[in-house]
């Protein structure tokens, strides 16, 4: 905690800033009044509970500086009784995770004197963030000075005012001593080492911890086909058709991985209390509109919209919609084979250098193609989704998820797939796999690190300046350091960084037999990632608020479809092996039905597989079960005593 950079509450409390909010600079003043009463009340009283205190400018301050900027922070013992409301899980004196009681503090292992350094600053501001979203109106009918902006009972008062645009934004504060130590040790020291997995997780939370993870695992999972891919493919370099046996350690590979990060991830989860915690009951996205009316669940006021509404959306624009972007997409493919079709005659009239060269034109403008064409559909799916206004953001999230893995999947993999099995021409399939995946890579790295990065430089100099100054270590007064993270771009969430390594894992899964060096591109590529990320998160986007995680959610659902495609594109690609056309000389048929059947075991001993390997390791298995027994142990002995009491009564 940044004990230096504390300040005083209008009743003279101290705390340290965690949370900034900005309102607008027009923001009337009684409405900032209302707010900054509403976060400091008391919580019998519905409010937070918080202290605030507005931010001072600083010696280098000027009139256009947005007066409206306000640090939030709470005592110790309000994050405290926080971190039991929101359900935080910590290490018991026995070793075993429980949920956070205050009453129970002492018997927790990481407790000591009055529980400083006990949560982390990234827990203690997902607290602060909890307790803000968690205020709600009480008998406002609107925001005070905004009588065009309604309330009613229940609603939340930080999302409204975040809606209406009243609100600029909330996002938590850098401590800049734990960034350097963590900077240090994850990427500004190049080395060949895990990545240190616990720091980031104390540092960003458990989401971002549990990307990290997952890149780098999937990395190390990656060797051992890069190691035999290298031999592989110079010993074969001409020999397009001695691909089975790799294609058959593809079929084992990208099973086995995915189910062993499940008892991975299952054991990070459970070290760091988020495997057994209960997910919190979720309130409507901010967006979500619709009729005002009653919530059954909760008893409170909310907008009510109609399901037969939102499906006839779905069915009636959303998929038409992404069916004709779909076709699009398969008629820019035609246009690359015209492409590929003319440069390849080009070449055969007159074979040189320069015609050669040619030759990879046509991929590298069709990568091109492919990653702008994935941009625009990735924004028009955003406003498609929101447009359908759904009630949940996980609800939110699994449609836009939906969308844009059909599109890209599509958009990226269909040109291989027409190349493979329709014109079954695997020197060109080698070639379009290569050109299309360090294309990508090269952009990606492009569009992640440099971009953002470069942007931030020309948005804002002076904070470039600033930047430049934290960089070199100096200290900088609390105002200038608010100032510079405000100015910095927001990160978005972990949504492309996942896509990224999706399409990745599609690439190696799908095609890697016909080019065996995808997976040596992929480890370079993913090596490098971890560089990049690391940097953007520390030192190119606002800090993000930590979001509690358990897996990698829907994406696991994602690369599980992509290995069951993968075992029926690899047992395609071995049935067209002149090797295995050789034991049916006479008929096509029973080949198609060996293949055939084929497939069907491996895909029936990939999901018996799914069933043998447990998704959580048997020790923690046990530890959940013992757990789970001393909770239903104690429940009986609270009610017992009331039940005999009850009956000592009746005699």
């Amino acid at each position: 905690m940044q004990k230096s950079l504390s300040v005083y509450d209008s009743d003279g409390s101290t705390f340290v800033p965690l949370v900034v909010i900005e309102l607008v600079s027009e923001t009337k003043e009684e409405a900032i009044a209302w707010l900054l009463n509403r976060v400091r009340d008391k919580q019998q009283d519905g409010g937070a509970e918080l202290l605030v205190e507005q931010l001072t400018p600083g010696a280098q301050g000027t009139e256009k500086d947005n007066p409206n900027v306000y640090v939030v922070g709470a005592s110790w013992q309000r994050l405290l009784y926080g971190a039991e409301d929101v359900g935080f899980f910590k290490e018991f004196n026995d070793g075993s995770m429980r949920g956070f009681t205050y009453a129970n503090k002492h018997n927790f292992k990481e407790f000591q004197g009055d529980g400083d350094g006990f949560l982390s600053m990234a827990e203690c501001q997902y607290i602060i963030k909890h307790e803000l979203d968690n205020l709600r109106a009480k008998d406002e009918a609107h925001v005070p000075g905004y009588p065009k902006m309604k309330l009613y009972p229940g609603k939340s008062v930080i999302r409204r005012m975040q809606s209406k645009g009243i609100l600029v934004q909330v996002f938590p504060l850098h401590e800049k001593e734990e960034l350097k130590r963590l900077s240090f040790s994850w990427f500004k020291k190049i080395k060949l080492s895990f990545q240190p997995l616990d720091d980031i997780r104390h540092y960003f939370g458990e989401g971002m911890a549990l990307y990290f993870g997952f890149l780098e695992y999937f990395t190390l999972a990656l060797i051992p086909m890069a190691l035999i891919g290298i031999p592989y493919y110079l010993f074969d370099w001409e020999d397009y058709d001695k691909f089975t046996v790799f294609a058959g350690f593809n079929l084992v590979w990208c099973t086995v991985i995915l189910e062993l990060w499940k008892r991975l991830s299952a054991s990070l989860a459970y070290g760091w209390g988020t495997l057994s915690r209960k997910k919190a009951f979720e309130e409507p996205r901010p967006g979500f509109h619709g009729v005002l009316g009653v919530n059954p669940v909760t008893g409170r006021a909310e907008p009510l919209y109609s399901n037969a509404k939102r499906q006839l959306r779905i069915y009636l624009v959303s998929v038409p919609f992404v069916l004709l972007c779909l076709y699009l997409s398969l008629y820019v493919m035609m246009i690359y084979f015209d492409m590929e079709g003319w440069a390849l005659m080009i070449h055969d009239e007159e074979p040189t250098l320069w015609t050669g060269l040619l030759l990879f034109i046509p991929s590298i403008i069709y990568a091109v193609v492919i990653e702008i064409m994935n941009l625009i559909y990735r924004y028009a799916a955003e406003f498609l989704t929101g447009w359908e206004n759904h009630r949940l953001e996980s609800t939110f999230q699994n449609h836009l998820v939906l969308k844009v893995l059909v599109f890209n999947f599509f958009n990226c993999f269909a040109s291989l797939f027409y190349i493979a099995f329709v014109m079954q021409d695997m020197v060109l399939l080698r070639q379009s796999l290569a050109t299309l995946l360090i294309t990508s890579q090269i952009l990606n790295q492009i569009m992640e690190a440099f971009l953002p990065y470069w942007l931030q430089r020309r948005r804002n100099k002076k904070a470039h300046k600033r930047m430049i100054k934290t960089m070199e270590d100096k200290e900088l007064p609390l105002s200038e350091q608010v100032k510079l993270e405000a100015d910095m771009s927001t990160y978005l969430g972990t949504f492309d960084d996942y896509l990224e390594l999706f399409l990745l894992f599609g690439y190696v899964s799908l095609f890697s037999c016909v080019y065996p060096l995808a997976a040596v591109l992929v480890v370079l590529n993913n090596v490098t990632e971890v560089y990049s990320d690391a940097f953007k998160m520390c030192k190119v986007f606002k800090r993000p608020f930590s979001e509690p995680a358990a897996n990698i959610g829907v994406w696991q659902l994602a690369f599980e479809a992509m290995s069951v495609i993968a075992v029926v594109t690899n047992c395609a690609l071995i049935g067209m092996s002149p090797q295995v056309k050789s034991y049916f000389p006479e008929s096509e048929t029973q080949l198609i039905m060996w293949v055939v059947g084929f497939e069907h075991f491996l895909l029936a001993s990939k999901f018996i597989l799914t069933f043998v390997i447990p998704d959580v390791p048997k020790h923690i298995q046990i530890k959940l079960s013992r757990l789970e027994f001393e909770s239903l142990e104690a429940l009986k002995k609270r009610v017992i005593p009331k039940n005999n009491m009850k009956g000592l009564q009746g005699e």
